[in-house]
């Protein structure tokens, strides 16, 4: 019988929970970040429905040998019930996309997406500062997004999402984080921005879907999509065709790797 040596049984089991579960990449980025640094671990893909997910996930997380769970769509906002304690930027958003078992036995949360997105912008060297911003999508990854795109200080923030309520969080936590930045409210437009971000769920997988009303983009207009399958999503195809530089969501995962493999690795 051949042999492996990449999982056996003292490996430390992560998962990443998300309905669907096909689009992610976490398991084979974040699996091969504990394999770079040694450590016997590997990240799961696990499709929880969302009506079972009270039900299911509090069970998963009695596995003995399981030290954290990632979250993808559609339970960041959800998952932060299970934390016992929170990290900054989780505690702002009110979401998290990861959750560690610490030394003590408690589960504590974070989220990494926001800082991942900035990051895939400043390896493309674009800065955000001064820039005009339209931001589809505030739930909890567009949350983070939006709260760390702030933080770099943009001219404007224009932003939409179908939760009003959440909206007007968002609105107040983004003049809290750059007083001097312009917030609007309303549909979504890029004929007067510089950067247009699409962190909502429409285009993922099969969904053909544009995110907002186009037909064509100026070519100076940089698009950025949080979406990571397909990697070519409808929004990026119609940018690519009309010149305009791409930052995938591809790039924003790899942007957070390090930062959530460091967090899941201290005690």
């Amino acid at each position: 019988m051949h042999q492996v040596n990449f999982i056996n049984g003292k490996t430390r089991v992560f998962g990443i929970v998300g309905d669907p579960i096909e689009q992610v990449r976490s398991p084979e980025m974040v699996t091969w970040e504990f394999h770079q640094r040694q450590h016997n671990a590997v990240v799961i893909p696990i499709h929880v429905a969302r009506e079972d997910f009270d039900g299911v996930v509090p069970d998963i997380m009695r596995m003995r040998n399981l030290d954290g769970l990632i979250f993808t769509i559609p339970f960041k906002v959800k998952a932060i019930e299970l934390a016992k304690t929170l990290g900054p930027q989780a505690s702002l958003v009110g979401a998290i996309n990861a959750i560690k078992r610490q030394s003590n036995g408690e589960w504590c949360g974070e989220i990494f997406d926001g800082l991942g997105c900035v990051e895939a912008f400043k390896r493309r060297g674009i800065a955000l500062k001064d820039k005009r911003i339209q931001l589809i999508g505030l739930g909890g990854a567009g949350s983070a997004i939006c709260m760390a795109v702030a933080q770099e200080h943009p001219s404007l923030m224009r932003l939409f999402d179908l939760n009003e309520q959440r909206t007007e969080q968002m609105v107040k936590l983004v003049q809290q984080i750059s007083p001097k930045t312009v917030v609007e409210v309303g549909l979504p437009r890029c004929d007067d921005v510089d950067v247009l971000m699409n962190a909502s769920p429409v285009g993922m997988l099969s969904d053909a879907r544009l995110p907002l009303a186009a037909t064509n983009f100026d070519k100076n207009l940089v698009v950025f999509d949080a979406i990571v399958m397909p990697e070519n999503t409808p929004l990026l195809t119609l940018a690519q065709d009309c010149g305009c530089e791409l930052v995938r969501g591809r790039e924003m995962m790899l942007g957070q790797i390090s930062r959530l493999v460091d967090y899941f690795l201290v005690p």
